[in-house]
């Protein structure tokens, strides 16, 4: 098949930095799709009609669709595979009936200003996403590449970071790369003062954590005292069992059936990039507890359903995994398992007998593992220390055997 479209990328240097392949595509097009800046580097004199973007950029689907059978192009800036069109439109344009012509992508052109080397950085985008996206980013030495929004975005980027226990990071702003109007400037996060940052441009951010900031690691079983709760929670010991039965994929969706304070849902966010949960808790003060838990360590992919499961399933997208840890029931179970998907993971809990009876029934239909699970800590025992044996839990983790 013959591409009817291409995808240029362009620099802000404009049409002269533009590919000898690139520049006769754009030279012969009869229509060119772009934001107002690209279409403003075409030559007066070209004969194209000029069509500016809808807002959201998808909106221009149909626009562009309507466009086959003319030599059509779309002007996105560096690489329209990287953080760019090229993403949305192989969701509505067949194979081999697009081409891309990429130049140097901003991550590429900041990398090379700064001798930073690509494979040891994370590339990260703040334009039209929350900048809550960067904080499972944060570590101290970390070196982050950030698309930017607009001229306001690196003011925010540092205020956000130092209010994290990041406020000794630096900042580089990198502004118009490749074009006339080129600069770069730095400032730390605390105190940033940069004034007057051009609408383009690009940021780089070296992590430093602030002296005394307790770093928290992305494996499972972060210990209780993160987590606001009010001793209904999971424990340590416990949660971190059922996150390596529930095992996080980047990108899938679990349910957390009786949430609690939330400690389950945050850390598979940690554990899955991409990942997304629903949090399904009937208690009001609890879901209270779970967004501020949420913001602090986990703040993107959560959404919060104030119901009671198995009521609260209804119409919800069908998950990868599912933890029910607030309490079994005779009607949960066949709920959660028939909206599991194929080659799914459900994990249970179970600390009354009432519940474990139903875990019993269920493993001798089901199969899957099952495991009495009982903790002792030392602790206190007048001058002296002992064991304490906290109430046993039974656990139980199945797959829903996948489609043949």
């Amino acid at each position: 098949m013959t591409p009817w479209l291409h995808l240029v990328g362009i620099g802000d240097g404009g049409i002269e930095t533009l590919s000898p392949e690139a520049a006769r595509v754009l030279a012969a097009a009869e229509i060119v799709f772009g934001g107002a800046r690209h279409l403003a580097l075409l030559p007066a004199d070209h004969p194209a009609e000029r069509r500016p973007w809808r807002s959201p950029f998808a909106a221009s689907a149909p626009d562009i669709l309507a466009a086959r059978g003319r030599r059509a192009v779309v002007l996105a800036t560096g690489d329209p595979s990287w953080f760019g069109p090229a993403r949305w439109l192989r969701e509505v344009i067949e194979p081999g009936a697009f081409a891309v012509l990429p130049a140097p992508s901003a991550f590429s052109l900041a990398a090379a200003r700064l001798g930073w080397a690509l494979e040891d950085v994370r590339c990260v985008s703040i334009h039209g996403r929350p900048l809550e996206a960067v904080v499972p980013e944060l570590r101290d030495g970390a070196r982050l590449l950030l698309l930017s929004e607009d001229g306001a975005s690196a003011t925010r980027l540092a205020a956000f970071v130092a209010a994290r226990g990041f406020g000794t990071s630096r900042l580089h702003v990198l502004e118009h790369m490749g074009g006339a109007a080129e600069r770069i400037r730095e400032a730390k996060a605390a105190g940033f003062d940069l004034q007057a940052i051009a609408d383009l441009n690009t940021i780089a951010l070296e992590c430093r954590a602030d002296a005394g900031r307790r770093a928290r690691s992305t494996v499972a079983g972060l210990p209780d005292d993160a987590f606001r709760h009010d001793g209904k929670m999971t424990k340590r010991t416990l949660r971190a069992l059922a996150l390596s039965a529930l095992e996080p994929m980047p990108g899938e969706l679990l349910w957390d059936v009786g949430a609690g304070c939330g400690s389950i849902s945050v850390e598979w966010l940690r554990a899955a990039p991409g990942g997304r949960a629903i949090a399904i808790e009937p208690v009001e003060a609890r879901r209270a507890m779970i967004a501020e838990n949420a913001e602090r360590l986990a703040p993107v992919g959560l959404a919060i359903v104030p119901a009671r499961a198995p009521d609260a399933f209804d119409g919800l997208p069908a998950p990868d995994a599912v933890f029910l840890g607030g309490g079994l029931t005779d009607g949960l179970f066949p709920a959660a398992f028939g909206a599991l998907k194929p080659g799914g993971r459900l994990v249970a809990h179970a600390v009354t007998l009432e519940s474990e009876a139903i875990l019993l029934a269920l493993h001798e239909v089901h199969g899957g593992e099952l495991l009495r699970v009982s903790v002792a800590a030392a602790e206190p025992v007048g001058p002296y220390r002992g064991w304490r044996a906290s109430m046993p839990v039974t656990h139980w983790h199945v797959t829903k055997k996948a489609l043949p």
